[in-house]
């Protein structure tokens, strides 16, 4: 009963804590092996996607999942075709393992010379193997929900490199959270309040950084805009000041040790991330010169990859950290970084079958087993992800424009609009690439379409299962015994 009692104690922060914001001037911005070598993939795409993406300049595209001089997709250099016939036959995900481990020590590279945490975003891709994997190879984690911070802790993530995100928090939460000793990002004045709580209920003091919105424009997809003035997240930074004055109001419960800010997602310009950095660290002196030791400046997450497969050249972890690298030495800052998408899409593809081919006079279809189900980001955001058959198409296959779709009751229900596909038999593999953030993560069981399976190749070749499918049963288990 205290216990209960004492998860709902909401204290309220100082009322003397409302005056104007002190503002200080800040700086101006400075604004089995194949026998032959593998082929380079590329899209093709309909005109008005070719439009879209349009790379001026443009490389040889590698990737971890490669057709070769036979025509089959390889994973590695283990032939998808082949993983199709031993594994259930249902939608599934695969991944490369190596691959996983050649984006996070390309990070480790770049952050060569800075005191730093590469802080993995969990709610990209939430599999337990995959976290055991990457805590492994030295990652920190973000956390958005009590249960990431929960799953991070089961996968043995240190907590003193995890970071609490989120700018709806609950306080059961962010006693969890406290106890453990992660950073906590505050994110608004009722979120103080809780974090307040929470660290009178732990009996410990928190860490925290305060998540300033710089109202800057990372100039993507506006679902995944997060840094800009009209963003849920972040404090205003005309409100600095009164967080300043309500962490020095809290010394026992709170430590203010750095600031962070995330401008969004799928960024290709990293000179924004330099234009948000640095903001963020003019804020860092001020919040020094008021007696705060502050010793981290975290610049979030969001850094694109080439969905299109057609070789664009777009920037690498080193580009991204050789931009802030000045700022943050010339301040002797802890760097944290939040990298979700860039360590783990283009790890993995969502493998379907061809369920059969059709027109409706004016539009061609190829419907697959996979649906949005499996893979929403097409239908949430009208996302660009790489779709090809996984072996060589018959000599007389008409190549032709086609939607592929899934069997959901939705006509929003596609992963790819105007593709040309060479018309594909009946049970035919085909792949959506880059799956490996922000698909299975956001799969739901809508038609009453199980989740899928996970698999991935490892580095000796051999495929091992890494999650377990869903089954109908699972879902009758819900209401037993009600």
């Amino acid at each position: 009963m205290a216990a209960t009692a004492n998860l709902s104690y909401r204290p309220s922060i100082s009322k003397t804590l409302t005056h104007p914001f002190r503002r200080t001037p800040i700086l101006p911005l400075k604004l089995t092996k194949p026998t032959s070598k593998p082929l380079s993939l590329k899209a093709v795409l309909s005109q008005s996607s070719a439009t879209k993406a349009a790379p001026k300049n443009t490389a040889p595209f590698n990737h971890c999942f490669t057709k070769s001089g036979d025509g089959f997709l390889y994973c590695e250099n283990v032939k998808v075709e082949e993983i199709m016939e031993t594994v259930e036959r249902r939608p599934f995900y695969l991944y490369s393992k190596p691959q996983i481990t050649r984006n996070v020590e390309a990070y480790k590279g770049a952050l060569e010379g800075l005191s730093s945490i590469i802080g993995y975003a969990i709610k990209a891709n939430n599999n337990l193997k995959i976290l055991e994997h990457l805590r492994g190879l030295g990652c920190g984690a973000v956390l958005v929900s009590g249960n990431e911070l929960r799953l991070a802790l089961r996968a043995g993530f240190d907590p003193k490199r995890c970071i609490f995100n989120g700018n709806g928090k609950l306080l059961e939460d962010l006693v969890l959270a406290a106890q453990e000793g992660v950073f906590v990002n505050v994110d608004s004045e009722f979120d103080l309040e809780n974090i307040v709580a929470a660290a009178r209920i732990a009996g410990k003091k928190v860490n925290v950084l305060l998540r300033i919105n710089p109202d800057v424009d990372p100039q993507v997809h506006p679902y995944v805009a997060t840094g800009n003035k009209n963003s849920k997240f972040g404090i205003r930074n005309e409100k600095l000041q009164w967080f300043l004055d309500a962490v020095k109001a809290h010394p026992n419960e709170l430590k203010l040790v750095g600031a962070h800010c995330h401008l969004g997602s799928t960024i290709t310009k990293v000179d924004i991330f330099r234009d948000a950095a640095v903001l963020m660290v003019n804020y860092i002196d001020e919040i020094r010169a008021q007696g705060f030791e502050v010793d981290y400046l975290n610049i979030g997450g969001g850094l694109g990859i080439d969905y299109y497969h057609a070789g664009a050249i777009l920037p690498t972890p080193r580009d991204l950290i050789d931009t802030v690298r000045e700022l943050v030495l010339s301040r002797n800052l802890n760097l944290i970084i939040e990298p979700g998408r860039s360590l783990i899409a283009n790890t993995c593809c969502l493998v379907n079958r061809v369920t059969g081919v059709k027109t409706n006079g004016t539009k061609n279809f190829i419907v697959i087993d996979g649906s949005m189900a499996e893979l929403i980001r097409p239908s949430l955001y009208d996302a660009y992800q790489h779709i090809e058959l996984v072996s060589p198409a018959s000599s007389d296959a008409e190549v032709s424009t086609f939607d592929v779709v899934g069997p959901v009751c939705e006509s929003a229900d596609f992963l790819g609009k105007e593709r040309e596909l060479p018309t594909p038999t009946k049970g035919a593999g085909l792949v959506v690439h880059d799956a490996g953030a922000y698909c299975m993560s956001m799969a739901s069981t809508y038609n009453l379409k199980m989740r899928p399976p996970e698999y991935w190749v490892e580095e000796d070749g051999s495929v091992a299962k890494i999650r377990h499918a869903e089954t109908f049963e699972d879902h009758i288990r819900f209401f037993e015994g009600l």
